[in-house]
């Protein structure tokens, strides 16, 4: 690899639950792997927090990391990819699909973390004719992810099914435009082998992982790392987060409640230091676990994976300039249009759907609502990451929306999304409730 050669760490992927033997014991059963591999530029890279130049790094608290988990049940296989990164294009994704070639490309899915203290992955123009990410960094992140999810599936072994969904409690999330306004759920996903022992065990909540921000000049997971070890720690296996619908500005409540800037309006200044990072992330772990105590294992859980290509316009300009100038060279349609996947993932009694990008709290809600299972998961930035997602009625409506209307794809993506979801809700059998 060039100069931005990742350290020895990276070369050394740490892979979690038993390895599978040839001959499978529950061929009718469900099966699941597990593995990860460390993503951290070595030298460390300036990193971003969106379109604008990335910020010079000095530091790093955590390692950034590619998380794979691999779902197996007869011939349906479904890898969730986890990515401590601000997003994660599709046109990044298909690499890593290409290397990946036991399981159907539509059936992966590569969702970031959103942390806001890591390096570009969208190599945006810098309009001076250049781009501000590392393209050898980028080459080097999809050949890594693509290991891990080849390792998950090398690791395919009879596992127990647990699913759980709960409101987690304390200071972990707020709304930053409208401090109560978002979703206090908080699902889990756990995957144990026949012994008990840990394989996988996957967080879904909308959040946004900036508590350090790319103002620190730290590389950093923010809060998903902390929550990754502790739920490792006691749990066993690999942990994975999966954010949600934190559009607008579902952001980590590391708000210093002694230290209003606002009291009229709302705002206080907020803590950004890795022990925030640690007391967030812990916390979320210890509610992941709690609302997972007693919730019992599944019987012969389902496992079906559906999709849809969806089509959708770009009216921004600032974002059809990164479309078309950036030297990713972003696939795209001759009518100013990006296609994008979303996917809908029967797992037991739940229902996962995916979102290509930050969609605002009420988007999310709806969309909970409308699906069927006894658990519903939204999987956000996840296939891609087109910016915030609105409802008609909210896009450019009041000044408050103003910058997530800037920085959105345009005003009918969030219908264009809603109805693509309902779609695929309404094709997929209803989830069979677990006994």
């Amino acid at each position: 690899m060039s100069r931005r050669a990742l350290s020895v760490a990276l070369a050394c992927g740490i892979g979690l639950g038993a390895a599978s033997s040839p001959a499978r014991a529950q061929d009718s059963g469900l099966e699941v792997g597990a593995a990860m591999r460390v993503i951290t530029p070595d030298p460390l890279l300036p990193v971003s927090g969106g379109m604008g130049p990335p910020r010079p790094a000095t530091e790093q608290r955590g390692d950034l990391t590619a998380r794979a988990v691999v779902f197996r049940k007869a011939d349906v296989s479904v890898a969730v990819v986890s990515v401590d990164l601000l997003g994660f294009p599709s046109v990044l994704g298909d690499r890593v699909r290409a290397q990946v070639d036991r399981i159907p490309g539509e059936n992966v899915l590569i969702g970031a973390t959103h942390t806001h203290s890591a390096p570009d992955c969208y190599a945006f123009p810098d309009g001076r004719g250049g781009h501000t990410a590392d393209l050898d960094y980028l080459d080097s992140v999809c050949d890594l992810a693509a290991e891990a999810v080849n390792e998950a599936i090398d690791r395919l072994a009879p596992a127990r099914l647990t699913i759980a969904t709960g409101e987690a409690q304390g200071k972990i999330a707020f709304n930053y435009y409208a401090p109560d306004l978002y979703d206090r759920r908080l699902s889990v996903i756990r995957a144990t082998g026949p012994d008990g022992d840990g394989i996988a065990t996957l967080v879904n909540y909308a959040v946004h992982p900036e508590v350090l921000g790319n103002d620190e000049g730290i590389v950093s997971p923010d809060l998903v790392g902390p929550l990754c070890d502790r739920l490792e720690a006691e749990a066993g296996g690999l942990a994975l987060f999966m954010n949600g619908a934190q559009g607008g500005m579902v952001t980590a409540d590391n708000r210093d409640l002694d230290r209003p800037r606002d009291p009229l309006r709302g705002y206080w200044e907020g803590i950004s230091t890795w022990e925030e990072c640690l007391r967030i992330g812990h916390l979320l772990a210890d509610e992941a676990l709690r609302i997972l105590d007693d919730a019992p294992a599944q019987e012969d859980p389902a496992l079906a994976c559906d999709s849809a290509a969806v089509r959708f316009p770009v009216d921004s300009d600032d974002l059809w300039a990164v479309v078309e100038h950036s030297p990713l060279d972003y696939p795209r349609n001759d009518d100013r249009s990006v296609t994008t996947r979303v996917n809908l993932v029967t797992l037991g009694d739940a229902q996962i759907l995916t979102i290509p990008g930050e969609a605002m709290p009420n988007l999310g809600f709806y969309l909970k609502r409308k699906m069927r299972g006894e658990h519903n998961l939204l999987f956000g930035l996840t296939n891609d990451a087109f910016g915030y997602i609105l409802a008609e009625v909210d896009f450019d409506s009041f000044n408050r929306y103003d910058y997530v209307s800037r920085v959105s794809l345009g005003e009918k993506t969030g219908t264009i999304l809603v109805e693509s979801a309902l779609e695929l809700i309404n094709r997929a059998p209803a989830p069979i409730p677990a006994d």
